[in-house]
């Protein structure tokens, strides 16, 4: 058992901490097999009647999955190795999806990739006005992965696409406008707050008593700045591919639309595929409109983008050498091919399953 996450009871809670703090608890195998065993575990055990999900350290939840460890499995041949991580992952998110039992997270600090994987599929968000939301994949050569477009497709597009593209941290008022979180409370009552929220697994109803208590200390909603300004943009997210809405955003921005140069100046840094990826995936995910079939997408989707040098690249220049300096392959917009994105999502399109099912 590893000792990066906590496992354990107190009273009829389950309890799962991560405990990586130096690495603001990034999510390995190890961490996201020994949290799937204990879901399984407590998903029949009637001594258990809710989990909580927290995290050490001052700096946040979880900074999203161990990608320097699935970089070197690519880059030493081991593609199966790296694909299992995701499977894993995938497996993770969809049995805290459709958890039967009230999963409670609590996502201060920096919730970002993995981390909203982990929290943001949980039947309570709780963020505090510290927390910082993102899923920055396009600045590491990947794409939006772990179910988050389960969640996403569920709000405007254009909030949505402006969140993946971008990549951009957004404040917990965002995360609770994109339906990332629930509510937000005081940074100080965490601590309170779990006592209670543990006090709750002894009551005869604990999800009746787990949004009493949330609810009794949740600040009042405070403007979404980030989608207010999402808003304001929105005809350019109507664009066919993201090279469209890149595109729509320079030129709102030569308009001297400072939305408008803000998203695109942090979409322009990442990688072009990455941002086909993102977008097409995402459409695509509110056509399928399933956790398990957006998961089963994440799936293919993972291991194609794994395998292209740009993600090597990509983790190379944020977090290894840390120069900020990734070289895309192809390194523009107007470069990126389609096709080989275009049959990893094919199977998956809801139109080609029903042409299956007629012939």
């Amino acid at each position: 058992m590893t000792t990066e996450v906590g496992i354990g009871t107190e009273g009829r809670a389950g309890i799962i901490t991560l405990n990586r703090e130096k690495a603001i608890n990034a999510l390995t195998g190890e961490m996201i097999a020994a949290i799937s065993a204990a879901l399984a575990r407590w998903a029949d055990d009637p001594n258990v009647t809710l989990v909580l999900v927290e995290g050490r350290g001052e700096k946040g939840l979880c900074a999203g999955g161990d990608v320097r460890a699935v970089r070197d499995m690519v880059l030493s041949g081991r593609s199966e190795a790296a694909r299992a991580y995701f499977t894993l992952e995938y497996r993770m998110n969809g049995l805290i999806a459709t958890y039967k039992k009230p999963i409670v997270a609590f996502q201060h600090g920096f919730v970002m990739g993995g981390g909203i994987g982990l929290s943001s599929h949980a039947r309570y968000r709780i963020a505090t006005p510290a927390s910082r939301f993102a899923m920055p994949e396009a600045a590491i050569g990947f794409f939006c992965d772990v179910g988050v477009n389960a969640i996403l497709y569920q709000t405007a597009e254009h909030r949505a696409l402006a969140f993946l593209l971008s990549g951009m941290q957004v404040e917990a008022a965002d995360a609770v406008a994109l339906g990332l979180a629930d509510a937000v409370v005081p940074e100080a009552e965490l601590g309170t707050l779990r006592g209670r929220v543990i006090e709750a697994a002894l009551a005869a109803d604990p999800d009746t008593a787990i949004a009493a208590i949330i609810g009794g200390v949740a600040l009042d909603q405070e403007a979404a700045g980030f989608c207010a300004a999402a808003d304001t943009l929105r005809l350019a997210f109507e664009g066919q591919s993201a090279a469209d809405i890149l595109a729509n955003l320079a030129s709102l921005a030569g308009e001297g639309d400072p939305a408008a140069s803000a998203l695109y100046q942090a979409m322009a840094a990442h990688c072009p595929t990455s941002l086909e990826a993102i977008a097409q995936s995402h459409r695509l995910a509110r056509r399928l409109r399933s956790v398990p079939a957006i998961l089963a997408m994440d799936t293919e989707l993972a291991a194609f983008m794994a395998g292209r040098s740009d993600f090597a690249e990509g983790v190379r220049a944020v977090l290894v050498d840390k120069d900020r300096a990734p070289r895309w392959s192809p390194a523009t917009m107007a470069e990126v091919g389609s096709d080989a994105l275009e049959r990893v999502l094919d199977s998956h399109r809801p139109w080609r399953a029903l042409m299956v099912r007629s012939s």
